[in-house]
């Protein structure tokens, strides 16, 4: 990899990272800090979603049904191959899509935030904006139906388990620039 002018190392091609994990894993904020931190810009998919529907994720999956919220989801991932260098922080429900799986290997590195269900729903500070979260048992059912999904993703995984946003970011940091992905 080439050095550009300040020390900061230049990828070729499509060379995005993207966050996956169950809802309320600290993606988004992830992607944000580390985007700052290695001058990175960093993209939400639930984000670009809103944005290309002109309405919330829980307007969306309650107007227009979960499957056209990933149809638009996956429409979005797909375009995100026309850029590069980007921290991705992807919705909970982006691989149950076997075609969203694929896009993001073509495009770079997954980076699974394993947690513990009930960590998750404790860090969901706004319940009502996660349509696909519903009761206790139905979110269990997503998690346990999900887990499997990330795990089968992954290229690389950060257990964040009992510890603080600090500690996550630091081993996130350092285990993507060893493997020169930042």
């Amino acid at each position: 990899m080439p050095e550009q002018g300040g020390g900061y190392v230049v990828h070729e091609g499509c060379d995005h990272i993207f966050f996956v994990g169950f809802l309320g894993a600290g993606k988004s904020t992830l992607a944000r800090n580390l985007g700052s931190l290695f001058h990175r810009p960093h993209v939400d998919t639930d984000r670009l979603v809103e944005r290309a529907l002109g309405k919330t994720v829980a307007e969306a999956f309650a107007q227009d049904g979960e499957d056209a919220f990933r149809d638009a989801e996956t429409r979005e991932l797909a375009r995100l191959a026309s850029r590069k260098s980007l921290l991705v922080s992807c919705g909970g429900g982006i691989v149950e899509r076997p075609e969203n799986c694929a896009l993001m290997h073509e495009m770079g590195a997954v980076l699974f935030l394993d947690g513990d269900l009930e960590d998750s729903l404790r860090q969901i500070r706004c319940p009502e904006r996660r349509p696909d979260l519903g009761t206790a048992e139905h979110a269990a059912r997503v998690y346990h139906r999900r887990r499997p999904l990330y795990e089968g993703v992954a290229d690389l995984t950060i257990d964040i388990r009992n510890k603080t946003f600090e500690q996550v970011a630091h081993e996130a940091g350092q285990l993507l620039w060893e493997r020169g992905l930042l």
